[in-house]
């Protein structure tokens, strides 16, 4: 249980419920092509290392704008350009679209995240969609299997009507894991962090929380919510036994809740990531060095050390008899489903734990991110210029992208990096590179003083292949490609903290 960010895969804590572009081959499909997604990567993503340009990879770094360069307008001289810097000395268009005809576009591009699928919708408390994914339909059915057969020996008299009184402990039992989500859904919504969903799903349930707590207090209570919950449904499940006579079909109900509920709490304050007690863990170490990283690093070894002891000591404690059933009852198929248990919570907690580790590097690395520093330098061309043209234009202002302006110089379209490599050098001269262009829209024209997260949404919320780069006046100050941002996000990816 416990809370999870988006873009991580599903934690540990869900036990009990927790927290292209395609290569144009002409100028005809390069006019008609949609847009590709801007990204492939997490949410937490892409980073760039400054005005040097070490953001993404050598043979494919883009040239950017000076801090303060302005782009020249339409009646400009374009063979009188800034004297360009080092980051700007090669020749850009003429060679480079050669290179990228042939390795820039690639044949095969990194698949797209797909975006996540809810399952069935089943409300909206506190404005936040509920989703019970299929295989909660899977454990359902084995909870009222298991349940049933317990059933069978504490009250034979049921019959075949035991399987529906499983049925209802196991829709009570996810709603008591609700609950714990619930929790954690309120209290980051008082600490104003966006939350995206809840699902239900095979080991409990997440919520999908999108940004992090600010300080390790929030952090530790956002965290420690769902537990504190769980124990308090224990207690009322408890007391709400007291008046009912044991042995009946009441009786084992409240009973049963009460025990699942406090294994749930239990489970969950286990001290590592991706449980809650490891983001409890993380928040406490994050206060005592003021490095949230610190905190990260600490908690996800611990996970990694409780995914091994799952996974060694669930089933000797199985065996041992020390679970409640005599060790001679747990010999043939029951140790065969022990193990198997164990192994898939142990995967989950150490996979977990890894993700933890990673996401936090990138978010770590996520200020970085810099539209000014990742921007490519741009030259404006009219509708009707010929791409040969075009292309000279900005070979010689050492620039790599080409914004379509109209005669008062008001940018009207991108020209497409993948249509250029579509069309065969001795037609160039011949094909206008208004053919070549993307309308642009509102979504398409971005600050150049994003940076981080902000940057980021901005290219979520409107995907695209490349953007325009304007500064708070108005003015053209370059073109953005999504290409850049994915390989920025691989290097980030690889660098160490």
């Amino acid at each position: 249980m416990g809370s999870r960010r988006p873009s991580e895969p599903p934690r540990a804590d869900d036990l009990g419920g927790s927290p292209r572009a395609t290569d144009d081959t002409s100028d005809t499909d390069a006019a008609s092509e949609g847009s590709p997604r801007p990204s492939h990567a997490p949410a937490p993503a892409p980073e760039a290392d400054g005005p040097a340009g070490d953001g993404v990879s050598a043979d494919h770094e883009p040239d950017r704008p000076h801090g303060g360069h302005r782009q020249p307008s339409p009646s400009a001289d374009p063979h009188k350009p800034e004297e360009p810097d080092a980051d700007h000395a090669r020749p850009a268009f003429h060679d480079d679209h050669r290179t990228l005809a042939h390795s820039s576009a690639p044949k095969n591009p990194p698949p797209q995240s797909p975006q996540p699928r809810g399952g069935l919708l089943m409300g909206r408390p506190f404005g936040v969609p509920v989703y019970v994914a299929p295989s909660w339909f899977l454990v359902a059915a084995l909870i009222t299997w298991v349940f049933g057969g317990q059933l069978d020996r504490v009250l034979p008299e049921l019959g075949a009507a035991r399987y529906l009184v499983s049925l209802f402990f196991a829709v009570a039992f996810y709603a008591s894991v609700l609950v714990h989500e619930l929790a954690h859904t309120v209290a980051a919504l008082r600490f104003k962090l966006p939350v995206r969903r809840i699902q239900l799903q095979f080991f409990g349930g997440v919520s999908e929380i999108e940004k992090e707590a600010e300080t390790p207090g929030r952090e530790f209570v956002l965290a420690f919510v769902g537990p504190l919950l769980s124990l308090i449904l224990a207690g009322l499940f408890y007391l709400a036994m007291q008046p009912v006579e044991p042995g009946t079909v009441p009786g084992v109900l409240l009973a049963g809740l009460m025990v699942s509920n406090l294994i749930v709490a239990a489970f969950n304050l286990l001290p590592g990531l991706p449980l809650d007690g490891g983001r409890m863990l993380r928040a406490v170490v994050w206060k005592i060095t003021g490095k949230p990283m610190s905190g990260t690093i600490a908690a996800a070894w611990v996970g990694r050390a409780l995914a091994v002891c799952v996974l060694i000591g669930l089933p000797l404690l199985t065996q041992s008899g020390a679970l409640g059933s005599s060790a001679e009852d747990n010999v043939g198929m029951d140790t065969v489903m022990d193990a198997l248990l164990a192994a898939i919570l142990a995967a989950i907690i150490w996979t977990g734990a890894g993700n933890s580790l990673r996401m936090a590097r990138l978010r770590e690395h996520l200020p970085e991110l810099r539209a000014r520093t990742l921007t490519r330098r741009a030259v404006p061309v009219e509708t009707d210029t010929p791409l040969s043209e075009a292309l000279r234009r900005a070979n010689a202002a050492g620039a790599r992208a080409l914004v379509v302006v109209d005669a008062e110089g008001t940018p009207l379209s991108l020209v497409r990096e993948a249509a250029i490599v579509g069309v065969p050098e001795h037609r160039r001269p011949w094909v206008a590179v208004g053919g070549l262009a993307q309308d642009l829209t509102d979504g398409m024209r971005v600050s150049a003083e994003l940076a981080g997260e902000d940057l980021l949404d901005a290219l979520r919320a409107s995907p695209a292949t490349e953007y325009l780069v304007v500064e708070q006046t108005g003015e053209i100050y370059g073109v953005l490609s999504a290409a850049d941002v994915e390989r920025a996000f691989v290097k980030a990816m690889a660098r160490p903290s």
